[in-house]
C-alpha cells in the first residue's frame, strides 16, 4: 500500500490532527468534510458551485451507481470524474451501508451479498472482489472495502460474527488489489476497448484503498476489528457502523475504542458523521475525514446550519426577517438574500429556496473544517471546540 498522508500538526490538548492526503486528482487538507454525491451528484449543487465552495473531495456510492446508470454507461463516458464533470478527488463507498439498509431485500453469505435492487427489484450480487472491480471502473481516488454494517441495537454474538466476516472480506479485497495492481481484470463488466482497459488499469494503480472497522457498540470487538484491519496494511482506515441509531455516547465510544490501534501516519475516516458538534468532537478524538447527508437533506426541509445551531426557515418568525441566514457569513446566499425571502421561496416550493439553503449549509460544514485546521495549527483547537459545542443549540428541524 501507498503512504500518501502527511501529518503536519497535532493538538496538545486533544488527539486532533492537521494533515494532508495526496490523491490522483488532488490534495486533501484534513480535517476534511466530504459532500455526499451518492448518485454522482451532490443534491442541488453543480460541480462548479462545489469548487467555489472550496470542496476538496466528494463522495459517490458504488451500489447506487452500479444499479443506475450502470458501469457500461460510466465507462462509456470515461469514468465517474468525466461523467459528473468533477475534476477533484472522489471517494466511493463500497455499498455496504446501502446493502445494510436493504435488510428485507438481501441475503448475506461468506461469498458476498445477493440482493434485489431498490429500483426494479432485479437480482444482483456483490462480492468483495466485485466491489473492488466496480470501484476501479468508476475510477475513484479512494476505494472502500466491502463490509457488513450491523444495526443498532445488535446482539454481541452477531456483531462479533459480522466483524469477523468484514475482516475476511477486507482480506479478499486486499488480495484483489495485489493481484490486479499490474494487470486489468474484466470480471465485473468485460471491457471491449483497449482505452477502457487502460483507464481501468490506471485507476487500480492510482487508487488509495481504505479498510473499514466494525464491531457495533462493543469495545472489545472494536479493538479486535481495528487490529485485524490494520494488520492488512491499508492506505487509510474508516470507522464504520456508527450513526446507525445508537446514542451519541455509544458513537463516541466506538471511535475511542478503535482509535488507539490506528497508525498515526494514515488518514482516519469516521463514516456518515455528523452534526457540526459531532464532527468537532470526532476531530478531537483523532478523526480526519467525514461525510454526512445532513447539510443537503435538512436544507430540503428548510433547515439551515449556523454557529448558534439550526434554524428552520419555514417558521413564521422569519417571514419579515431582513437578516441573512447567518450574520457575517461570506457564502453567496448570505451575501445576497434575506431569511424572509428564502422562507417565501421554501413555502412557495420554489427550487431556488432549497438550493440557497443547501449552498449555505455546505459552506458552513466546509468552513467549519477549515476553521478546525487553522485552530489546530495555532494550537487553539481545544478551546475552539469547547466554545463552539457550548454555544451550539440543536432545534427541531421539522417544526413548522
Amino acid at each position: 500500500m501507498q503512504n500518501d498522508f502527511q501529518l503536519l500538526a497535532s493538538d496538545q490538548h486533544s488527539k486532533a490532527r492537521r494533515g494532508r492526503l495526496k490523491t490522483a486528482h488532488g490534495v486533501i487538507d484534513t480535517p476534511a468534510f466530504m459532500p455526499v454525491g451518492t448518485q454522482g451528484s451532490v443534491k442541488g449543487v453543480s460541480p462548479r458551485e462545489l469548487r467555489e465552495l472550496n470542496a476538496q473531495i466528494v463522495l459517490g456510492n458504488t451500489y447506487h451507481l452500479f444499479v443506475r446508470p450502470g458501469l457500461d454507461i460510466i465507462k462509456h463516458f470515461g469514468g465517474l470524474h468525466n461523467f459528473m464533470s468533477w475534476d477533484g478527488p472522489i471517494l466511493t463507498d463500497s455499498g455496504g451501508y446501502q446493502i445494510f439498509s436493504l435488510v428485507k431485500l438481501r441475503k448475506i453469505t461468506e461469498e458476498g451479498v445477493e440482493f434485489q435492487n431498490h429500483i426494479d427489484g432485479a437480482r444482483a450480487f456483490i462480492s468483495p472482489e466485485i466491489a473492488m472491480e466496480i470501484q476501479a471502473a468508476l475510477g475513484s481516488d479512494i476505494a472502500m472495502v466491502l463490509d457488513e454494517c450491523v444495526p443498532y441495537p445488535c446482539e454481541y454474538d452477531y456483531a462479533a460474527k459480522s466483524a469477523e466476516l468484514t475482516a475476511r472480506w477486507a482480506k479478499r479485497c486486499r488480495q484483489w488489489k495485489e493481484e490486479n495492481a499490474e494487470r486489468p481484470t474484466p470480471n465485473a463488466q468485460r471491457p471491449t476497448e483497449e482505452s477502457e482497459i487502460s483507464n481501468q488499469q490506471s485507476a487500480i494503480d492510482c487508487q488509495l484503498f481504505f479498510g473499514i472497522i466494525q464491531g457495533g457498540t462493543f469495545d472489545d470487538l472494536r479493538k479486535q476489528s481495528a487490529q485485524q484491519i490494520v494488520d492488512l496494511n491499508f492506505d487509510g482506515y474508516a470507522i464504520g457502523g456508527v450513526s446507525v441509531g445508537e446514542p451519541e455516547e455509544e458513537m463516541m465510544r466506538a471511535v475511542e475504542s478503535a482509535e488507539p490501534f490506528l497508525p498515526a501516519d494514515r488518514p482516519r475516516y469516521a463514516m456518515g458523521l455528523g452534526t457540526p458538534p459531532q464532527m468537532l468532537e470526532m476531530v478531537a478524538r483523532g478523526m480526519d475525514m467525514f461525510d454526512c447527508v445532513l447539510p443537503t437533506r435538512l436544507a430540503r426541509n428548510g433547515t439551515a446550519f449556523t454557529a448558534a445551531g439550526t434554524l428552520n426557515l419555514k417558521n413564521a418568525e422569519f417571514a419579515a426577517d431582513k437578516r441573512p441566514i447567518e450574520e457575517n457569513c461570506v457564502c453567496h446566499p448570505c451575501r445576497e438574500f434575506t431569511r424572509g425571502y428564502i422562507r417565501h421561496l421554501i413555502k412557495a416550493e420554489e427550487i431556488l429556496g432549497l438550493r440557497l439553503i443547501t449552498l449555505h449549509n455546505l459552506h458552513f460544514y466546509l468552513n467549519l473544517m477549515s476553521q478546525a485546521r487553522a485552530e489546530i495549527e495555532r494550537g487553539t483547537f481545544d478551546q475552539f471546540r469547547k466554545t463552539f459545542v457550548g454555544e451550539y443549540k440543536t432545534r427541531n428541524a421539522m417544526v413548522e
